[in-house]
């Protein structure tokens, strides 16, 4: 009877003792995933003219990850931010993230940055079905119906609007804009040329200025001698900058305005009081916004990791982590990216404190149409 009970038992105690290494396999065939880490990758522009939204990224995606990891993880697995610098070069994010899928090194990607950019690798996610939250770009000709794709902030298209009826609104009639003479720069001219025509309005001028700035002080010097009420400037990073402290020396009495991406955090530090009285739409709350709990958390965990300048884009990184770690916790133990795609389209009215996600019903996954309008006051900050 022993010996019939002992031998009845030893299948099962096979099992038992091949566990562990029925696990290892099964996590071996998701990308990125280990017992105790889970990897998220992400190619931003840590150098080059967008460097100072790379810098936000990272800020503010590791203090997210830092503050998860000292509660525990994500189901006792912590989170690892692969960052790796693509200089703002479509042709680079698409190689980082190449290699990623071809190593096996990313479970998810995260707030890659810039609209050709993400031109460049949404067929690479399509591909490999890699989830992918919070694209750095609002560009509406990228949001197109995917089950791999959740974005979260607002489109540039209803920030252009926002920002032209707000214009209009305040009885100016000669709206100019200057663009960035790349995709970001061409679609965004587009939408603030059919914002205006929906308003019986024609641009007052088009520049388009170069990403390295080479062509700015002939753009600056065109835009001040047309004399528009109000200048929309669809530029990013460095070079806004440089246009801005250009405009004020040449037309100090231009209005000017600016789209969420226009003046990242650095920039605006550079600027000083040249920045003061510029408009800009804003995709998440102020970071100084203390009476709401998002901000609460995001500033804690800023100072927690040794950060202790708060900034839109970082308060942005954060709150995009935020949402790929709810998406994660919701996927369970053992996610897989197919769970985790599935537990992200579930998510529906989840309030960060103050700020709410919801991927509704179908693609394209859009998590949040929150827009503010703010103008710059002293020392940089955006007042609501």
């Amino acid at each position: 009877m022993r010996r019939r009970q002992l031998v009845s038992a030893l299948p099962r105690a096979a099992t038992l003792l091949a566990a562990p290494a029925l696990v290892r396999h099964a996590l071996a065939d998701e990308p990125g995933l280990a017992a105790r880490t889970l990897t998220i990758g992400c190619s931003a522009a840590m150098t080059g003219p967008l460097a100072s939204f790379g810098k936000d990224i990272q800020q503010g995606a590791e203090a997210a990850m830092a503050q998860i990891n000292a509660r525990g993880g994500i189901h006792g697995r912590t989170l690892r931010l692969q960052l790796v610098d693509d200089g703002y070069v479509p042709q680079r994010t698409a190689d980082n993230v190449k290699k990623m899928l071809s190593q096996g090194s990313a479970f998810a990607l995260l707030s890659c940055v810039g609209t050709p950019n993400n031109t460049a690798i949404l067929p690479l996610v399509e591909e490999a079905g890699i989830p992918y939250v919070a694209p750095w770009t609002g560009a509406s000709s990228l949001r197109q119906p995917s089950r791999n794709v959740f974005h979260v902030r607002a489109s540039y298209t209803t920030e252009v609007n926002r920002l032209v009826q707000r214009l209009a609104g305040m009885g100016l009639k000669s709206i100019g804009i200057v663009h960035l003479d790349n995709g970001y720069g061409r679609e965004m001219l587009e939408d603030a040329t059919r914002a205006l025509a929906g308003l019986n309005m024609k641009p007052a001028l088009q520049l388009a200025v170069a990403t390295d700035g080479k062509n700015l002080a002939d753009v600056v010097d065109k835009a001040a001698g047309a004399h528009p009420s109000a200048l929309l400037l669809a530029t990013a990073g460095t070079v806004s900058a440089d246009l801005v402290r250009g405009l004020r020396k040449s037309a100090p009495g231009m209005l000017l305005s600016g789209l969420s991406v226009t003046l990242p955090h650095d920039s605006l530090a550079r600027l000083g009081e040249d920045a003061r009285g510029l408009a800009m739409t804003m995709v998440v709350p102020s970071p100084h916004l203390a009476r709401l709990q998002l901000v609460r958390d995001y500033q804690a965990a800023m100072r927690a990791n040794r950060q202790q300048e708060f900034s839109l884009g970082s308060l942005e990184a954060y709150v995009n982590t935020r949402v790929l770690a709810e998406g994660l916790e919701r996927a369970g133990r053992d996610p897989g990216q197919a769970r985790l795609r599935t537990a992200l389209a579930g998510i529906r009215q989840w309030d960060l404190g103050g700020f709410a996600i919801d991927y509704g019903s179908q693609a394209p996954y859009v998590g949040s149409g929150f827009i503010d309008l703010g103008v710059l006051g002293t020392g940089g900050r955006l007042l609501g």
